[in-house]
């Protein structure tokens, strides 16, 4: 780093800071519901803010709580969180087009673990190229209030009563609802894709043919490839959609 860059290294951290607290303020209650959820789920407080440091996704981190509830074996929670968060080698790609060329890879590479799709939706729309300083600040601000939400959800979940804490299991199913239907508006493809994945796994688990993970990870991957199959044909029939 030369001693310009260092010098302009501080105010872009702090305005990096500044962009990133209204993406720290929106995770305080999805990261607090978590902690309460990962108390339910059995977790101790070590092991629920090792898997916010860790794994740092929202959707993969609900899902994992779900699938271990179900006694569910690591390597499809593993692949499950891989498929889910596949999506960020795309925004992690598009934001590099951005990024300063003098930064060096080793931290892109670091800063890189930090986007997340609402960080990614702020440094997008910023003007001008991405320095590591303000990806850092932004970064830093959203990722220290997941993971401290996280343990004050776990500890706050202790105190509760039983059954307050198990009727935060409902809160799940609120997530997964709030994130899909914002996304469906105006996307049939999104819509298909979510109806198509939800009968596939209705189809393997009530039928029997395969484990709650996997049937998770097989309805995701045929869903996928039968949308984007019925999209290129649409495509090439003249058919405008979106």
């Amino acid at each position: 780093m030369t001693e310009a860059n260092s010098q302009n290294e501080s105010p872009a951290f702090h305005i990096g800071v500044k962009a990133g607290t209204g993406i720290a303020i929106g995770y305080a209650p999805i990261a607090i519901t978590y902690g309460l959820l990962a108390k339910t789920t059995g977790l101790t407080m070590g092991e629920t803010l090792l898997l916010s440091m860790v794994v740092y996704a929202g959707a993969a981190q609900y899902i994992a709580l779900n699938l271990l509830a179900l006694g569910t074996g690591a390597i499809e929670i593993i692949l499950t969180t891989f498929i889910v968060n596949i999506r960020h080698f795309l925004l992690s790609a598009s934001l590099n087009e951005k990024s300063r060329k003098e930064d060096s890879m080793f931290k892109k590479m670091i800063y890189a673990f930090g986007i997340t799709d609402e960080t990614f939706s702020v440094a997008a729309v910023k003007p001008g190229e991405l320095t590591a300083g303000y990806m850092f600040g932004l970064n830093v601000t959203a990722y220290g209030s997941w993971v401290l939400f996280s343990g004050i959800g776990h500890l706050f979940g202790a105190s509760l009563p039983q059954i307050l804490q198990e009727s935060m299991s409902v809160a799940l199913y609120a997530m997964f609802i709030g994130l899909l239907v914002p996304t469906l508006k105006g996307s049939w493809k999104l819509f298909f894709l979510a109806a198509i994945a939800a009968s596939f796994n209705c189809i393997f688990i009530m039928g029997d043919i395969l484990s709650n993970g996997w049937a998770i990870v097989a309805s995701a991957l045929l869903s996928a490839i039968l949308v984007e199959l019925l999209s290129t044909l649409r495509e090439k029939a003249g058919v405008h959609h979106e």
